[in-house]
């Protein structure tokens, strides 16, 4: 089996691995799409994003670094999802505490 074979083999199994990845983190950002728009404050908003975006990040950029294979690409997609990682908890935290020190309150049923 020569180089060429061997690699064109390795690309017939990541593609449809990368794009089943993709497709899945498309999934987890369309949920956190939609519990914005379904969430009544800001508070449960923020839950709901904070956790799907990571989720729908992570398994979208993994799968554009299978698909990328190894190349530069590979670790501007690796930093990018490393600072989405560290960034995106503080982020989320700082819109609570901001929300809350300008005294928005909760969402209960009583509100509804």
């Amino acid at each position: 089996m020569s180089l060429n074979e061997l690699a064109e083999a390795a690309r017939f199994v990541t593609t449809p691995v990368s794009i089943a990845l993709i497709l899945v983190g498309l999934f987890f950002l369309l949920v956190a799409a939609i519990g914005v728009i379904r969430f009544p404050d800001v508070y449960t908003r923020s839950h709901a994003v904070s956790l799907t975006d990571s989720l729908g990040a992570f398994f979208l950029l993994g799968g554009l670094t299978l698909y990328e294979g190894f190349s530069t690409n590979l670790v501007k997609i690796l930093v990018v999802l490393v600072l989405l990682y560290l960034l995106n908890p503080v982020i989320a935290h700082a819109t609570v505490r901001a929300a809350y020190r300008s005294g928005l309150q909760p969402w209960s049923k009583e509100d509804a």
